[in-house]
């Protein structure tokens, strides 16, 4: 439909630009503005009574003449002027600046400050509209044609933003200049907004016109700035030169050989080292003004960088460069130094915030590189984008080389098309995706197996609905006759990609991936990978997102393996095992990148907890009595596990209570690890154990329990050990009780056997209840009513005790209470035994644990493994060997 003419007043509306006609489409007449003042891009009102022309393109290259009819006296200027051609290659360099870098002021004086510094032979400078003023002028347009009258306070909120930071910046005859030509823009744009008032509609050309006014004002205050410290600078409105032909809504191409030839004759009027051009704008083939859509300013940069061959592209931002992942999400996420060209494309595909894709396209013919720097951290080298020949081997000893970074995308929805009719069916899908095209749906990922059951893509949660409309309506008939079973909607869907030019034929980078997500609990949905491995794509849970980031991230060594931590038991066990995280927590970050954060801290009638950063450990005692609350066991399960900042989750259990033991089967059914020096679990029914040790194979979660037995000492992994390498145990023999080594070894002298019990258990070598450490538990605690009675009951067994040591003392020997496993018999003893002073169970001092291993290897000579076997100390010394064993399966280095 044509836009019908505009006229009020007796005045048509219409616009031209410098040194060329630029009619607004459908307008029968293009009333045009001669070249008096520096920025000719605006609208003009012109009346009938006067009309100013300037044809363009009629003239020699060397000549200009200006003609104008003013009431009937003509007035002709001829302007000579020799040709001069760009000097095209490695001389210039293309710098861009965005909105934030140009937003008030003192930010332009910064870029200014750069440009001047900047030691490149001539230079190019490309600036977007400061800061907010794009949306600022999209808002007058709605604002118009919604007939809301605030369009006009709007409109001079814009022109207070530029009068007061031209003000700021200059003065004498280049404020004076500026600021009439600001005004007389204004005044054009107030005219054109009252037409689109009175019309209620704005006309995609009327809209690009009046937002690219942001770019002429900023372009031209900076040149002035730059001039003002006697460089000389020439200023450039694109829309002269940058020729683009519209594709179809937010794309445009290039048109580069009707460009080169603008561009040519632009600097041959305009000779310079040093042009600062206006980003975002540009022109139709018609010389309809048109922009480049949003990110179009470095697009725009790096059309210019490849018309004039340019050296590299600085494309100049508020971030040190380009993230291996979303440093909002992931915060220790690194700054990469290098990227290839088809790295960053697919990086900036799949949602990073490094470039649009299409910004990339113009250089790589050229090679040229394109950098990313901070405005306000020029010391940063920041990141290179270039071809890989240039990157080199500056990180091909790490393996993160291989992955370059991760990017997410949210908001998604699969669909799932499926049925047994779509197997080997030519067309079908093609069917599938012309319907998704007729709804202007965008795919996002494609997913479908050699089976050819199902076909699953990813669109925006927002399409999907129309997508499933479209799909149930083409295929009706097939759904009826159960060809295809049906047209599935997943809702809630996000993306996470894996990009890296060198994941290219490299084994194991999917099996770490899968690896990292699996331990981390996490479950993939869909997954693609085209032939070129550059990009590893997987769906998952929208509320996984960033878990799964994270899980991914640390797993490539690209940050710290992070843990959350919840500790269950506060005792002297906990409190013990506390102290030690907190004296090494600062050396496991900066040595072996593991990141453990206690999370919470509950005992039997407070709990402490703590969002994300983890619990002050160097202060907990005085949290918990501060900000305690009454302990719930379930809450704090959940608060742990369900931080979907933190991939990783273990809960530590220090008590000895069978009550929170039972729990250990639903915690590995949720994904969470457990570690544990609680032999409460293991030394149930067998089946029991084995129930758990299956439910935690199947869930892919971790139990260790090795402080179970021997505290510290490596009992369980020497035996895992034996058996993993092939050898056969025949039996095993020891004294795995560090309480019982203790009371035995200083069970002697005359000393009675109550007070060496009462001497250990004030020593913390007991477990809460000693009854649990010595033999008959059911039956102490059934001729007791409680821990304490039954310590008042023990001197009862004195008497029967001492003879037994003296009956052993005489024939030379020692008494030990040991465990004795017989494998070939499969018989299992445990009692008090007698052994000769020179026997290895003999030598014991203090808590010392000692276990005999008898097998195929070891059969003459048993391996012994011995050491303390009680005590605060080595039982939490166990348990955080246990966590850095975790952190290691995790993914950090070993």
């Amino acid at each position: 439909m044509a836009l019908p003419m505009l006229s009020f007043g007796g005045s048509l509306i219409s616009h031209s630009f410098n040194r060329g006609p630029f009619p607004i489409p459908n307008t029968p007449h293009s009333v045009r503005r001669n070249n008096l003042l520096p920025c000719q891009c605006p609208l003009s009102l012109c009346a009938s009574s006067r009309s100013l022309s300037l044809p363009w393109g009629r003239e020699s290259p060397s000549s200009t003449r200006i003609r104008a009819s003013i009431t009937g006296v003509s007035v002709e200027v001829a302007v000579e002027e020799k040709e001069k051609r760009i000097p095209k290659g490695e001389t210039w360099s293309v710098h861009k600046f965005g909105g934030t870098c140009v937003g008030n002021s003192s930010r332009i004086k910064n870029v200014a400050d750069i440009i001047t510094n900047d030691d490149s032979e001539r230079k190019l400078v490309v600036v977007s509209a400061m800061s907010k003023v794009t949306d600022m002028m999209y808002d007058l347009i709605h604002k118009a044609q919604s007939r809301d009258e605030s369009y006009v306070s709007a409109l001079d909120a814009v022109l207070e933003k530029h009068s007061s930071t031209a003000e700021d910046l200059l003065g004498g005859q280049d404020l004076a200049t500026f600021l009439s030509q600001l005004h007389q823009d204004i005044s054009d744009l107030k005219a054109m907004l009252e037409a689109i008032y009175i019309a209620g509609h704005a006309t995609e050309s009327f809209t690009d016109f009046v937002v690219g006014h942001g770019e002429l004002w900023s372009a031209q205050i900076l040149s002035l700035v730059i001039k003002k410290n006697g460089i000389d600078c020439k200023w450039m409105d694109a829309r002269e030169v940058l020729v683009v032909n519209p594709t179809r809504s937010e794309q445009v191409d290039p048109d580069y050989l009707e460009s080169e030839r603008r561009l040519e004759k632009w600097y041959s009027l305009n000779p310079s080292k040093l042009i600062v051009a206006t980003g975002f704008i540009a022109s139709t083939p018609q010389n309809i003004p048109t922009t480049l859509k949003r990110d179009g300013s470095d697009f725009s940069a790096a059309i210019m960088g490849a018309l004039f061959r340019a050296r590299q592209v600085t494309i100049w931002t508020d971030v040190d460069g380009v993230y291996s992942a979303d440093p909002r999400k992931v915060g220790d996420a690194v700054i990469l130094k290098t990227l290839s060209y088809q790295e960053a494309w697919e990086m900036s595909y799949f949602g990073a915030n490094v470039l649009h894709p299409r910004t990339i396209v113009p250089v790589i013919r050229y090679g040229i590189p394109i950098i990313i720097r901070n405005v306000f951290n020029i010391s940063a080298s920041g990141t290179k984008i270039c071809h890989p020949s240039i990157i080199g081997d500056e990180d091909s000893l790490n393996f993160k080389n291989y992955v370059k970074g991760f990017t997410t995308i949210d908001n998604l929805a699969l669909v799932n098309v499926e049925g047994t009719g779509m197997t080997g069916v030519p067309g079908t899908a093609s069917a599938i995706f012309s319907a998704v095209k007729d709804v202007a749906a965008n795919v996002i990922m494609i997913s479908q197996a050699s089976s050819e059951h199902s076909v699953c893509f990813a669109v925006p949660e927002k399409e999907v609905q129309e997508v499933a409309q479209a799909l149930q309506s083409v295929f009706h008939g097939a759904l009826n006759a159960g060809r295809l079973s049906q047209v599935a909607i997943i809702s809630n869907c996000s993306i996470l990609a894996a990009v890296g030019q060198k994941m290219e034929s490299t084994p194991g980078v999917c099996a770490t991936l899968f690896d990292a997500l699996a331990k981390a609990n996490i479950n993939v949905r869909a997954v693609a990978q085209g032939c070129s491995e550059y990009n590893i794509t997987v769906v998952v849970k929208r509320e996984d997102s960033i878990k799964a980031l994270r899980a991914v991230h640390s797993r490539f060594y690209l940050s710290k393996t992070t843990i959350a931590m919840g500790i269950i038991g506060p005792g002297l066990i906990g409190s013990t095992l506390l102290d030690q995280l907190r004296h090494q927590a600062a050396n496991l970050k900066e040595e072996f990148n593991i990141d453990l954060r206690v999370m919470g801290i509950i005992g039997s009638k407070l709990m402490l907890l703590d969002d994300d950063t983890g619990i002050n450990l160097d202060k907990w005692r005085e949290l918990r009595e501060e900000k305690g609350e009454v302990a719930n066991l379930e809450k704090f399960v959940q608060h742990v596990h369900e931080n979907h900042f933190i991939p990783n989750t273990v809960l530590v259990d220090c008590t000895a209570d069978s009550v929170i033991a039972s729990n250990y089967d639903e915690w590995l059914r949720k994904g969470i690890h457990v570690i544990t020096p609680n032999k409460k679990a293991n030394s149930g029914p067998l089946n029991e154990y084995l129930r758990i040790r299956a439910l935690q194979r199947q869930s892919y979660t971790h139990y260790f329990y090795e402080a179970t037995v021997g505290a510290g000492l490596p009992i369980i992994s020497t035996l895992r050990g034996l058996l993993e390498t092939g050898d056969r145990i025949l039996q095993i023999e020891g004294i795995f009780s560090g309480t019982l080594s203790y009371i035995f070894n200083n069970f002697k002298d005359g000393r009675v056997f109550s007070e060496v019990v009462s001497e250990a258990r004030d020593a913390g070598y007991t477990e809460p209840d000693p009854r649990d450490d010595l033999s008959g538990t059911d039956v102490a605690r059934k001729v007791s009513a409680s821990a304490q009675d039954f310590m008042q009951q023990l001197p009862k067994f004195d008497h029967e005790l001492s003879e037994k040591l003296q009956d052993a003392e005489n024939a030379g020997e020692v008494l030990r209470y040991v465990g004795v496993v017989e494998v070939t018999n499969q018989k299992g003893v445990v009692e008090l035994r007698r052994y000769k002073k020179d026997h290895p169970f003999a030598q014991l001092s203090g808590s010392d644990n000692i276990i005999a291993f008898t097998t195929r290897r070891y059969r003459n000579q048993p391996l012994i493994v011995r050491g303390p076997g009680a005590g605060a100390h080595v039982t939490a010394g166990g348990i955080f060997s246990d966590i850095l064993r975790l952190a290691s399966y995790l993914g950090a280095p070993s």
